[in-house]
């Protein structure tokens, strides 16, 4: 029997471990299109450093949300909620079961649990909250913070700056503590079959695969890749040039490192996302995890969760 095509299968987990090849293989078996979940893939011209698939590697398999942005636009969790979504419904009409590739965790976890319904940010109230923890230090924010929502205050440090002070912007839009928006979520995939796969390896395993792509990459022209982007005059303080890798090339571009040191310091920074990615998805519900070389499981496992 094959695989209910309104569910949606979700291939996670750190970056280097094989997201890309295991949803390929399993779009081949059940006859599947395969949605990037990158933050960076999307930008156009960001190909090398993204390790953006090639047209070998998809197989002649249909995949979505690769090039579809400039780098000039800052994409959005809330942005590829939508586009993912969108496409999920194109590839199910086509009698297609769709499959999200996606190493970017926000991404992921905004498709399953939902976007926060809260308000935006408030300039004007974030800038009083940021000058009060710069003068009087965090410790009268969390207090103020236990006093309005007690509940979100018990789930945060006394020193994690960020939540406390969006907590408390949102209080102060809405009159309502962020823990009862957080209640109020919805996720917009509710009521369908979503599988998600996690992939993980031994972490010497892969950080050999990891030193492996950075080495591949730069190989490959990623240096001549940045140094084209910039000539065609894309921005150095644009979206993907944050990503990484690419901030290491632009500094060796203006001559603040060599060569060697931008490898190096991609391959270190790379195992430490990794490291961040897993600490993420092990957070996640409902995953099962595999070794992504183990495709015969995975396809068992794919069979007989979506029919």
């Amino acid at each position: 029997m094959e695989p209910d095509r309104s569910g949606i299968v979700i291939v996670l987990g750190p970056t280097a471990v094989g997201k890309s090849r295991v949803a390929v293989d399993l779009a081949l078996r059940f006859g599947g299109e395969v949605i990037s979940g990158d933050s960076i893939q999307v930008y156009r011209g960001f190909d090398i450093g993204t390790d953006k698939p090639t047209a070998a590697s998809r197989r002649g398999v249909r995949h979505h949300l690769i090039d579809i942005v400039g780098p000039e636009v800052q994409f959005t969790a809330a942005d590829f909620v939508r586009e993912a979504l969108a496409a999920a419904g194109e590839i199910a009409s086509r009698g297609h079961l769709p499959l999200i590739a996606g190493g970017t965790g926000l991404y992921i976890k905004a498709l399953v649990d939902g976007l926060f319904p809260g308000p935006g940010r408030d300039p004007a109230v974030r800038a009083s909250l940021e000058a009060e923890a710069r003068e009087e230090g965090l410790d009268p924010l969390f207090r103020r913070l236990q006093t309005v929502d007690p509940e979100y205050a018990r789930k945060v440090r006394s020193h994690d700056r960020i939540r406390i002070i969006r907590a408390l912007e949102v209080h102060a839009a809405t009159g309502r503590p962020i823990s009862e928006h957080f209640r109020r979520t919805e996720s917009p995939v509710k009521g369908r079959n979503i599988l998600r796969l996690g992939l993980k390896l031994e972490r010497d395993a892969l950080y050999r695969r990891i030193d492996d792509r950075v080495e591949r990459m730069f190989a490959r022209g990623l240096v001549e890749e940045v140094r084209g982007l910039v000539e065609r005059g894309v921005a150095e303080d644009a979206p993907p040039f944050h990503a990484l890798g690419y901030n290491h090339v632009l500094r060796l571009l203006r001559g603040e490192i060599g060569r060697e040191e931008a490898i190096s310091s991609t391959k270190i920074d790379t195992r430490h996302y990794a490291k961040r990615q897993m600490t993420w998805f092990r957070k996640m519900d409902g995953v099962a995890w595999f070794s992504p070389d183990d495709v015969p499981a995975l396809e068992e496992y794919v069979q007989n969760q979506l029919q």
